[in-house]
């Protein structure tokens, strides 16, 4: 998807200002700043890992907060050394902050920092009440144990 810039009919879409402002917001930034590279892994239409190149930070350094669907990630270390013995510099060890907007029931159920690379896992969990379930037919409106249909209806016997 990169080269091309799509506009939302914004006047399609009533009541969802705040999803276009979080997707502008996040494009805008994301378009400035490319540190720390990342990764997004999709396992299965339920499982994701994002993965963050961290190199030079440890565990101690890095913070990973959630706060209403919005998954953001602080890295913050010391110089390893005095910034004059570089004769070349490649490997940035700056701090930074990245968010990613998580989609509804989208839950972080780990991360793991091992050679250099965050990795964190999310699942989509759904609850009971949002799957699907099947309706089944028994002829009674109110539940399986009522008898007294005609009330349910405002019918008179």
């Amino acid at each position: 998807m990169t080269g091309s810039t799509f506009t939302f009919p914004r006047g399609a879409f009533v009541g969802f200002d705040h999803i276009f402002n979080d997707l502008e917001r996040m494009a805008s930034a994301h378009q400035k700043d490319h540190y720390p590279p990342h990764n997004v892994v999709k396992h299965n239409e339920d499982e994701y890992l994002i993965e963050l190149a961290v190199v030079g930070f440890k565990q101690e350094h890095i913070d990973i907060q959630m706060h209403d669907g919005i998954l953001t990630v602080k890295g913050n270390r010391d110089s390893r050394r005095d910034q004059n013995l570089y004769v070349h510099k490649g490997i940035s060890g700056r701090k930074f902050e990245r968010s990613f907007r998580l989609s509804e029931f989208v839950e972080v159920t780990g991360a793991m920092l091992e050679d250099g690379l965050l990795t964190i896992a999310l699942e989509r969990i759904i609850p009971d009440e949002k799957r699907p379930r099947k309706i089944s037919i028994n002829n009674n409106l109110r539940g399986k144990n009522d008898t007294t249909s005609p009330e349910l209806l405002n019918e008179s016997v």
